[in-house]
């Protein structure tokens, strides 16, 4: 059984993937924090801006087995068979990907991307492995393709990340009212460090989920 908060149709808007068609599939839950505002000050990612609490969003449910999430997630691209690729995320996604969802993806034709926290080894099967890292927690998943740093963020140490072993390192403004100040802070940041690039939240300013 597979707790999905969403699961929609969109442009990936972040990222070195930014502007590909693809399926969000946001699963419900996270080790970081328990997603209910009552623990955002006690918990360790206090950032979060996405609500993945509960099985309640478009698109969401509880999918019994593999074969009928993936059944969702053709249902959701559409016609064509070409280029399909899948986004999961969360939450944090690894408390739920296991073999038979890779399988299953795979088979129907799907590049597999993962937004995730790194505290939980990715599965070997995806294709794409994006780690955006948080303060306070232990980084397990050290390398990968994308390095996704929200940023400014207290007790992190930009040398120790650059030790990690991931083909693209981007930092991305924090979302919060402090956004312009968190703007400027990581233009300054990619400009003292130029294996760094800047990511923007595109789906934002496009209004896409």
């Amino acid at each position: 059984m597979y707790a999905v908060k969403e699961m929609f149709l969109t442009l990936q808007g972040e990222g070195v993937n930014a502007g590909a068609r693809a399926v969000f599939v946001r699963f419900a839950g996270c080790n970081l924090w328990s997603g209910r505002e009552r623990d955002r000050a006690s918990a360790i990612c206090r950032f979060c801006d996405t609500d993945f609490v509960g099985v309640d969003g478009l698109g969401g449910g509880r999918f019994v087995d593999a074969m009928a999430l993936v059944a969702a997630v053709e249902a959701h691209w559409g016609q064509g068979t070409e280029r399909r690729f899948v986004v999961l995320t969360g939450g944090e996604p690894m408390l739920q990907i296991d073999d038979p969802i890779v399988e299953a993806l795979h088979a129907a034709g799907f590049r597999i991307a993962v937004e995730t926290n790194g505290t939980l080894a990715a599965h070997p099967g995806i294709d794409w492995v994006c780690v955006s890292p948080k303060a306070g927690s232990t980084v397990v998943q050290t390398r990968g393709d994308e390095l996704k740093l929200v940023w400014p963020q207290a007790g992190i140490d930009i040398d120790e990340l650059e030790s990690w072993h991931f083909a693209n390192r981007l930092i991305q403004p924090m979302d919060n009212a402090a956004g312009a100040a968190n703007t400027e802070a990581a233009i300054a940041l990619v400009m003292d460090r130029p294996n760094w690039r800047l990511s923007l939240q595109t789906h934002k300013l496009l209004g896409l989920r």
